[in-house]
């Protein structure tokens, strides 16, 4: 069985039922309540759209892309005004990016995912006594 060769990018959307997400280069979509039920059927999507081709799609093959806006309101647990100090950035502008007032460049939101992830690390190098 071979492997998918590359990140598959998928759009996701929030819907009044959950959300919804498809694929930016192949035919596949689903649903799910939350992001990680979404992930879920997603991958069981991608593992249905490729078995008969012998091609085995992990987790990591998916690349979920999702707005600002939608992530700040799934991740309430992340506080962005925590988030624009700890990458040096102006509270009120990320927190325009936030509330689609502003659209970030690029460069911003590069900077901004970076923050993100780097909180993400270290979150998951903890342990509690």
């Amino acid at each position: 069985m071979g492997y998918k060769k590359k990140k598959t990018v998928v759009i996701v959307e929030k819907t009044k039922t959950g959300y919804s997400a498809y694929a930016e280069d192949d035919a596949i979509f689903s649903t799910g309540k939350d992001i990680v039920t979404l992930h879920r059927n997603l991958l069981e999507a991608f593992r249905l759209a490729y078995e008969e081709s012998g091609v085995h799609v992990a987790p990591d093959d998916l690349c979920l892309r999702l707005d600002l806006k939608q992530f700040f309101r799934y991740y309430k647990v992340l506080n962005a005004n925590f988030l624009a100090k700890r990458i040096g950035m102006n509270p009120t502008l990320l927190s325009q990016y936030v509330r689609g007032k502003k659209q970030p460049s690029a460069k911003q939101l590069d900077k901004i995912l970076l923050g993100i992830q780097s909180i993400g690390r270290e979150l998951a190098a903890l342990q509690l006594v």
